[in-house]
C-alpha cells in the first residue's frame, strides 16, 4: 500500500496505544492530569469512564495494526480504521477541546489520504 500510507498508518497506531495509556494508566498521575488538564478531584471522580476510553483506543491500534499486516483485507481495514480515527477526533474537536481535532483526526486524515493515493 505504499511506504508512506504504511508509516502514518504505524504513527497512528502507535499514538492510540499511547492515548490508552494516558487513559487506563495514567490518568490520575501526573502527567494524565496534565495531558489532559485535570484536577485531582475530578481525575478521580472520571477514571473508569477514562479507562473505558482509553480500551476504546486500544481497540482502534489493534485495528490499525492489523491493517499493516498483509492480507486480502488489508486495505478495507485501514481505510475503516482510519475513517473511525476521523471521525471520533473530528468529534472530540466539536464537542470537548479544538486539538483534539489536530493530534486525531488529522493524522489520520494524512494516513487515509497517503492510503488511497497508494492504489
Amino acid at each position: 500500500m505504499g511506504i508512506v500510507s504504511t508509516a502514518l498508518t504505524a504513527l497512528v497506531a502507535l499514538e492510540h496505544v499511547y492515548i490508552l495509556v494516558l487513559e487506563m494508566f495514567l490518568w490520575r498521575k501526573p502527567q494524565g492530569m496534565k495531558t489532559f488538564d485535570l484536577t485531582p478531584e475530578f481525575a478521580e471522580a472520571s477514571a473508569a469512564m477514562a479507562a473505558n476510553q482509553g480500551l476504546y483506543n486500544g481497540f482502534l491500534a489493534a485495528g490499525l495494526a492489523l491493517s499493516l499486516a498483509p492480507s486480502a483485507h488489508a486495505f478495507v481495514a485501514r481505510v475503516f480504521f482510519l475513517c473511525c480515527v476521523v471521525v471520533a477526533g473530528l468529534y472530540g474537536g466539536l464537542t470537548v477541546k479544538p486539538r483534539i481535532a489536530l493530534v486525531q483526526a488529522l493524522p489520520a486524515a494524512l494516513a487515509l489520504l497517503a492510503t488511497w493515493l497508494a492504489i
